[in-house]
Parts: C-alpha cells; sequence; structure tokens
C-alpha cells in the first residue's frame, strides 16, 4: 500500500528534500571544480600543440 509520505505534495521543505539538492548540484558545479579545470586545460593544451604539430611541422 502507498503510505502517506508518498502522498504528500506540499511545497514546504523537509531536512531530506534540502540535502537532496544539495547532493544533486549538476554539471555545471563539477565544472567549477578547479581540480578538473586543470585537468581539461592541460589535457586542451596537449590536443592544441599536437593540431599545430601536424599543420605546421608535418
Amino acid at each position: 500500500m502507498i503510505g502517506t509520505e508518498m502522498l504528500e505534495t506540499s511545497r514546504e521543505s523537509s531536512p531530506a528534500t534540502d540535502e537532496a539538492i544539495e547532493e544533486r548540484r549538476g554539471c555545471l558545479f563539477a565544472l567549477s571544480q578547479p581540480p578538473l579545470m586543470i585537468f581539461l586545460a592541460v589535457i586542451g593544451c596537449l590536443l592544441l600543440m599536437a593540431a599545430v604539430h601536424d599543420l605546421f611541422v608535418l
């Protein structure tokens, strides 16, 4: 049987929903982290150097 907690659709914030919102921050929050951005910048520079090498040296 469905309990009353499943049927409640009120807009009041509860501690459980506040914690769930904090856990689901999404992709933009992940991209704002410095270690990830440093890693992506290094990979991007390596790809750029490889492309420049292929275009101008080979």
